[in-house]
């Protein structure tokens, strides 16, 4: 066999115990670290190629979805003092059951008999009213009456005056014949005597044509003082007619005042009695705020006027309800700047205080103790910090959110977004630049933006 000094002196070093040559031995241990650290970074590399979801973060708090599921304050609708409790803080009262009884404290409302008098008074009301009523019947038909009457006696007055015409007119004519008598008697009269001169006629017959003519004379003055006592019927009739007319028609329009002043206080007395009726259901209904009560199902979470005696004034907050078996939303806030990536129906997964959780917000299949959520809707305006209002309700596709979780308790969320290789969302990160804006965002906005175009 021939002799190899290399081999002796490989053998020499590895059994030799000095230090120095000892560490010419490491490059073995060497070798196996850069294997490790090869695989290590191997590793990295293909996990830079692994898909990646893109997220939107944002913290918030567990808020009712209704409004009316929200904590409500119920107030005092009057003012008063307290005189009973019926509750305590934390019991679970029903709608319409007694949270405090008050008692009232403005004098105007002490009377204990307030409502019976105050009907008395609409009764009263009431009363005078018919009165009133039967007044202006009354008076229409005096009115009436009167429109009759006189239409009658102007009748009969016009008659008096057309029958005062004929009578004028019938003793003018005798009149006339009377002045036509007197005239031929005298006449006669003249002749005669011219023959009784001449001694053609005696004494007898001019005394008798005498006589005659006197008669005749007579008679003309007598039809003339009949004339003229019908030509003063005649006037008087139709004074009488002008009168007669004067004096209805001025009893007529004082009668018309009188209705037209007892219509206007008929009206004033409805008033009146709409203003009582009016007073007296505030008064009934005022009677019963005097006993404060739930307006919905719930729980009495806080007592903001607490003691007996104490004195409330209207529309002060008295104690705070919490509805029970209200759904539950989150209410959280994204940056302006994610707001345009987000839209109706995105899902999102969130996170509740007290729930512990093992969260890889890129790999939501992978992460521990979160639940699925739905945006709801976005606010429209941005708060006093510049961003936005998020409302995200439960996935019904997913597993149920916890009864336990209460309104106010905190909650971080995630918004679930494109998916993308590691590599690519470390560059984003590292550039700062916003998340892929997804198509089913552009679509949900444009939709909205069309929508909100047409209404103008």
């Amino acid at each position: 066999m021939d002799y190899n000094p290399y081999n002796n002196l490989e053998k020499e070093l590895k059994n030799s115990t000095l230090y120095t040559v000892q560490l010419v031995n490491t490059p073995k241990k060497f070798k196996i670290i850069r294997n490790w650290l090869a695989g290590i970074f191997l590793f990295l590399f293909l996990l830079l190629f692994l898909p990646w979801q893109q997220n939107i973060n944002g913290k918030g708090k567990v808020t009712p979805f209704a409004p009316e599921d929200r904590p409500q304050n119920i107030p005092s609708i009057i003012g008063g003092r307290i005189e009973k409790w019926k509750v305590v803080e934390g019991q679970y009262v029903k709608k319409g059951d007694t949270l405090v009884i008050i008692s009232e404290v403005k004098e105007k409302f002490f009377d204990p008999q307030l409502l019976q008098r105050t009907q008395k008074q609409i009764d009263n009301k009431v009363d005078g009213l018919a009165a009133k009523n039967r007044k202006i019947v009354a008076l229409e038909n005096q009115i009436d009456a009167m429109r009759s009457s006189v239409n009658i006696k102007m009748k009969m007055a016009k008659n008096k005056v057309l029958q005062a015409e004929f009578l004028v007119k019938g003793e003018k004519a005798n009149f006339e014949a009377a002045k036509v008598n007197e005239e031929l008697s005298r006449n006669q009269y003249d002749r005669l005597n011219e023959l009784y001169k001449k001694g053609l006629a005696s004494l007898t017959e001019i005394q008798n044509r005498s006589n005659k003519m006197q008669e005749a004379k007579s008679k003309a003055i007598e039809a003339e003082n009949k004339f003229n006592k019908a030509e003063n019927e005649l006037i008087n009739s139709r004074i009488d007619l002008n009168f007669i007319e004067a004096e209805y028609v001025d009893k007529i329009s004082k009668a018309e005042s009188t209705l037209e002043e007892t219509a206007g206080e008929l009206f004033e007395s409805q008033a009146d009695l709409i203003k009582l009726r009016i007073e007296y259901s505030n008064f009934q209904l005022r009677s019963g705020f005097y006993a404060i009560k739930a307006p919905q199902n719930g729980y009495v979470v806080q007592v903001l006027k607490a003691g007996i005696g104490e004195t409330i004034k209207e529309n002060e907050n008295i104690a705070t309800i919490v509805p029970s078996n209200t759904k539950t939303a989150v209410e959280m806030t994204v940056r302006a700047l994610d707001m345009p990536l987000l839209y109706k129906g995105c899902k999102v997964r969130v996170q509740f205080d007290g729930w512990p959780a093992l969260v890889f917000s890129g790999w939501p299949s992978a992460s521990v103790g979160t639940f699925g959520g739905v945006v709801q809707a976005i606010d429209r305006n941005a708060d006093a910090n510049g961003n936005f209002r998020v409302l995200v309700v439960q996935d019904q596709n997913d597993v149920p959110w916890p009864e336990l979780i209460r309104a106010g308790g905190g909650v971080y969320g995630w918004a679930m977004l494109s998916e993308v290789p590691v590599w690519y969302e470390l560059w984003r990160q590292f550039n700062a630049f916003p998340p892929n804006f997804m198509e089913e965002a552009n679509k949900s906005n444009k939709a909205e933006y069309d929508k909100t175009k047409n209404d103008k």
